[in-house]
């Protein structure tokens, strides 16, 4: 499975939670603005879209102040629509909006009685900072679980990476820079073929975070193998956010969206995520001196065989904030 983190949604709710919900957030808006702004910052290393967009039914009235926020803050609008007398048409042009890569965001019939519809977009694609050659890429087996098995395309290369051992959770950690080497993908490996579970439910933000600091990873000879693998899947994330606390907004009873609309006539009724990851020898549609590398190929190479179950993150190095995340199981 794959997702992207498309936290601006809940942002853009919040932005327009009644009551003291603005209070509570401190400057978590401004925080947004600050992220958003530095990742649209013109590139010819990658590209990388993240947009945000809001449509609401046309005959449904929104606060200028809120709709003055969510362009300050996150750099979007609301696009008025006719949910009720032409649902199909609206469908198929949100669709249209967000179908670079994406396709189909909302099925068919799955807007009737939609007063407002959020969407986040995000799309990768880059280059490795070093490309693997394709003449390298050989069919090698890859562990589903420790009985079963199948063959996949193994992408093989044998250079300097930033690398660690996580002795304590047995697990390691690489990370291969896309080109510019403002973004990197982060694979984490289990030292054991059924060991991802173990290591999904001891992960947590603070601990990558420290995992992947420059006191912990060292530039080292890997011998990395890595399957080519695409990602595509679809998640409602109502229940995912309700366990997160996000409980007032779904419920007729307790949603107070009055920041929005200046009434409580309003909640949330469906969040709908759909993610797109594709990696290759390229790169994903997601150096070191002389003195240095001579010193690594004297040193025998770790081996990072990505041949069971693993995790892998795309991170924006300069905020260290991750864009992407996801859990690579039948590539």
């Amino acid at each position: 499975c794959a997702s992207s983190c498309s936290s601006s949604i809940t942002g853009v709710i919040s932005e327009n939670h009644g009551g003291n919900g603005v209070e509570n957030l401190g400057n978590v808006h401004h925080q947004f603005q600050k992220l958003l702004t530095e990742l649209k910052k013109p590139t010819d290393a990658y590209e990388l879209n993240i947009a945000n967009k809001l449509y609401g039914e046309k005959n449904f009235q929104f606060l200028q102040e809120y709709m003055d926020n969510i362009k300050k803050f996150y750099l979007t609008t609301v696009e008025s629509v006719d949910f009720n007398n032409a649902a199909e048409e609206t469908r198929k042009k949100i669709n249209s909006w967000v179908e670079k890569k994406i396709k189909n965001l909302f099925p068919k019939d799955s807007l009737t009685s939609t007063i407002l519809v959020l969407v986040n977009a995000v799309y990768f694609k880059g280059q490795w900072d070093t490309k693997f050659d394709k003449k390298n890429t050989v069919e090698k087996e890859f562990w589903l679980n420790k009985d079963t098995s199948k063959p996949v395309q193994m992408m093989k290369q044998y250079d300097v990476f930033k690398f660690s051992s996580l002795e304590g959770m047995q697990a390691k950690i690489l990370e291969i820079p896309y080109k510019g080497k403002d973004l990197s993908m982060i694979l984490l490996l289990p030292d054991e073929v059924d060991g991802l579970q173990k290591l999904e439910d001891q992960l947590t933000a603070e601990k990558l975070i420290e995992w992947t600091s420059s006191q912990n990873m060292s530039d080292n000879f890997v011998d990395l193998y890595l399957p080519r693998f695409k990602l595509e899947e679809t998640y409602d994330l109502k229940d995912t956010l309700r366990a997160l606390g996000m409980v007032d907004v779904f419920n007729a009873q307790t949603a107070n969206l009055s920041g929005m609309t200046g009434n409580e006539n309003l909640l949330v009724s469906k969040v709908i995520h759909k993610s797109f990851v594709e990696v290759t020898e390229e790169g994903t549609t997601a150096a070191s001196s002389t003195a240095v590398d001579f010193q690594m190929k004297s040193s025998p190479a770790y081996p990072f065989h990505c041949d069971h179950p693993f995790l892998f993150f795309i991170k924006h190095n300069k905020t260290n904030s991750i864009l992407f995340l996801g859990r690579v199981s039948s590539p």
